[in-house]
């Protein structure tokens, strides 16, 4: 009867089996208060032990204590506070569930068990005020070795927590609790973010579709702002290669730089993760970026035919008799250009990274974090790859125009460097900084030959708009300029910004939440950092629109700037499991984190703005989707 039903939960295969495994599953169930009599097997109550104690004003530690010979499913494990007795001034965080074992199982499939005993970190999200008495509920179901299955069941626990100093945030959401986020009863619990979705992916998801969304992913942050840099990099050190830019060459140089991108960008997220740390923020210190954009004029200057970068002769010479240790010199430098370009030109934090780092920090699973990242770093690297697969053919050989194709790649070279230069200059220096571009492009195009009146007219006129623009761009910073898309202040519509008030470590954002709850309004923290595009980029086009600030109105806005990168700084990001920014938190007018809510990375006006909405809101429509 079931294989002819029209019920569309039965159409699938997979689910008419999953659907006959609960059933048959139940019926063990129901059987179990039989067999347990048999000395065989213990009462659930024994088979599986469950304490719940408090481990500070926010957090509580639940542990299970799993008896040999019998186990627990991972995905069966729910908590949730119990509200029968009238509402609770909390609201849980994600759980921290540590990995179990792979289990074929009969009638899940594929499931994570635990044959020995754990833990699960359970963040509690709660006001300043004295101790509190937490009504926990934990749900779990196991099953015994030798073939009994228990029926699910709940065990109940009032947890006495200290009195709280503070506003106590919850964690960060672990990797694959917000795919539980509908058990736990806290507020917004439909709500489930990028990052954490992409986090239960990865710890819980089949490697080959985590490894195929990863690189979908990374193919679609290649064409950010982050990354589009490394393609004018790449083009410049095949346009350098002459008339020797073969495709074959322009291929084998573009696969060397990206596989040393994505090889850096995997080890430096995994060591990142397992200390805790953003190692990036190194790489985007001021002296650092103006050192590399140095060497980016530098490669530009040699373009213009200013100076040629060349080994001596007698080196040469000696390199001429091993051309191939010459090919494989070459690539490694290619490599190493590819691995600096990923720790100082692509430092954004989006939300598949994060998902990356968080398993691997959360879970400790190197193996499947790094693989998703080493995936999406390849994805980044496609575009890079198209450029040398085609460089050899859209690269002219010999003449004239060969020299021009070098010149305008040393255009685009100074680009890169002004776009650097421009994350740690002050803003009316950062025009001065794109002028150079802009006028060496005009002096490139004005000295173009081309055959025909109509193409060296059509040149004169780029090369004038060119210069135009460069020259606005020295009187806008003369005349109080910031933006370089409208640098005379004069002539520029100023678009109206969202207000933020600067805190700084834990101690300061602790007191302006307390403030905010008291007058029962919600708060949004921004994390900052002046070397991050992703942060301009949320400033530029997301905070300045109508529909986010109408959003936002009655919140309390805050900027944590973390460029210095010190102890408060450091101690803050630790504190929210935050590998860099941009990252946004949201605090209800109750004084409690919300860290579903969380968004990193860039986020449209539109999309930030709904989920702004439900963040801040008195109680977050449960389900509710942005």
């Amino acid at each position: 009867m079931l294989m002819g039903s029209t019920d569309p939960r039965f159409g699938n295969p997979m689910n008419l089996k999953r659907f006959l495994g609960a059933l048959c599953l139940s019926a063990l169930a129901a059987s179990a208060v039989a067999q347990i009599g048999d000395s065989q097997f213990l009462p659930p109550g024994e088979a599986f032990k469950v304490e719940a104690v408090a481990e500070g004003p926010d957090r509580v530690r639940v542990d299970f204590l799993v008896t040999p010979g019998y186990y627990l499913y991972r995905h069966r494990m729910n908590f949730a506070l119990d509200t029968a007795g009238g509402p609770v001034a909390a609201t849980l965080g994600a759980p921290v569930i540590p990995e179990g074992e792979w289990k074929e199982d009969e009638f899940f499939g594929r499931q994570q068990v635990f044959h020995e005993s754990l833990s699960v970190a359970l963040p509690v999200a709660r006001a300043r005020g004295g101790a509190l008495e937490l009504p926990l509920v934990v749900g779990l179901q196991g099953c015994a070795d030798a073939g009994l299955c228990y029926p699910p069941e709940k065990r109940r626990f009032k947890v006495s927590l200290p009195a709280a100093a503070g506003v106590a945030a919850a964690a960060a959401p672990a990797p694959g609790a917000a795919r539980d986020a509908g058990k736990t009863g806290s507020a917004g619990a439909g709500y489930v973010s990028e990052q954490d979705r992409l986090a239960a992916l990865i710890r819980d998801g089949r490697l080959p579709a985590v490894l195929a969304t990863f690189f979908g992913l990374g193919l679609l942050l290649a064409f950010t702002p982050c990354v589009l840099p490394m393609v004018p990099i790449l083009s410049g050190i095949i346009a350098g290669q002459g008339a020797s830019a073969t495709p074959r060459r322009s291929f084998t140089l573009s696969l060397a730089y990206v596989l040393g991108m994505a090889a850096t960008n995997t080890l430096a997220g995994i060591g990142a993760a397992a200390a805790g740390q953003q190692l990036q923020t190194f790489f985007q210190q001021p002296w650092i970026i103006i050192a590399f954009a140095l060497l980016f004029v530098a490669l530009a200057a040699s373009m213009f035919g200013l100076f040629t970068l060349q080994l001596p002769a007698s080196l040469q010479t000696r390199l001429a008799a091993a051309s191939n240790a010459q090919r494989a010199g070459t690539l490694w430098g290619v490599a190493a250009m590819g691995a600096l370009s990923a720790l100082i030109v692509s430092a954004c934090v989006a939300p598949p990274m994060f998902a990356a780092l968080a398993v691997i920090a959360q879970s400790g699973d190197v193996a499947r974090g790094g693989s998703a990242l080493f995936a999406m770093s390849l994805g980044m690297g496609v575009p890079l790859l198209a450029v040398g697969a085609s460089a050899g053919q859209l690269l002219p050989r010999v003449g004239a125009w060969m020299e021009a194709v070098k010149e305008f790649f040393g255009v685009l070279m100074l680009g890169v460097a002004a776009w650097m230069l421009a994350r740690v200059l002050p803003e009316r220096l950062a025009l001065v900084a794109w002028a150079a571009p802009a006028l060496a492009l005009a002096w490139v195009l004005w000295r173009l030959r081309p055959r025909g009146a109509a193409r060296l007219w059509a040149a004169r006129a780029l090369a004038a708009v060119a210069g135009l623009y460069g020259i606005a761009l020295l009187a806008g910073a003369a005349l109080g300029g910031r933006d370089p898309l409208a640098p005379i202040p004069q002539l520029a519509r100023e678009a109206k910004s969202l207000q933020f008030r600067a805190v700084k470590g834990t101690a300061g954002l602790d007191a302006e939440v307390a403030a905010a709850a008291a007058a029962g309004r919600p708060v949004m923290l921004d994390f900052y950092a002046d070397w991050c595009v992703s942060c301009k980029e949320m400033e530029r086009y997301t905070f300045t629109d109508a529909a986010v600030q109408q959003a936002l109105a009655g919140a309390v806005l805050l900027k944590a700037d973390v460029t210095a990168n010190d102890e408060a700084d450091q101690a803050l990001l630790k504190r929210f499991g935050i590998f860099g920014p941009p990252t946004i938190a949201f605090w209800g007018p109750d004084g409690a984190e919300r860290p579903q809510f969380r968004v990193v990375g860039f986020m449209k006006a539109a999309e930030f703005a709904a989920v702004a909405r439900q963040a801040t809101a008195a109680t977050p429509p449960a389900g509710a989707r942005p």
